[in-house]
């Protein structure tokens, strides 16, 4: 698995999300892991008070207090559409040592991180919309297929 940031998110509009780039270039950080034969990016989003009350689950992990994996959120990405971060290189020392701490907290967490994003896609493909923890999922087929088509076209 690897810590990367997204520099160009794709298909955003079929996502329940949507990543867009604001004018402080804030980086878009996630884990890169292979699901189904494809990269999958599964975006970081911040922790907050509502967390503290919630146990991780398939589709939820923390990262610490510092972080969570919505890994419902999780979408196929080209390689070619991700950079890694460089920690050290951040010139920002309070979110260089937020970087770190996620990062070492990830790496403990590698196993569970992508068992549950297995077992969560092989969910999804058994129950398509008829679980509640289904509905919550990305319509991982569609978004493969959506992400085969922009890789087959040349963008890079």
């Amino acid at each position: 698995m690897k810590y990367k940031i997204l520099t160009l998110i794709i298909l955003c509009l079929l996502l329940r999300i949507c990543f867009i780039n604001q004018e402080n270039e804030r980086k878009y950080i996630g884990i890169i892991l292979t699901v189904n034969g494809l990269d999958y990016f599964a975006p970081l989003s911040s922790f907050k008070e509502k967390h503290k009350k919630m146990k991780n689950n398939m589709d939820f992990l923390k990262v610490g207090n510092y972080a969570v994996i919505n890994l419902n959120n999780m979408f196929p990405v080209p390689e070619s559409q991700c950079n890694y971060v460089d920690i050290s290189k951040e010139s920002n020392p309070s979110y260089r040592a937020l970087l770190s701490a996620e990062y070492r907290i990830i790496t403990s967490l590698t196993d569970r991180i992508v068992k549950n994003a297995k077992s969560l896609y092989e969910y999804k493909m058994k129950n398509g919309d008829t679980t509640p923890l289904a509905k919550r999922c990305n319509d991982f087929k569609l978004l493969e297929e959506k992400c085969k088509e922009y890789s087959g076209s040349g963008k890079k």
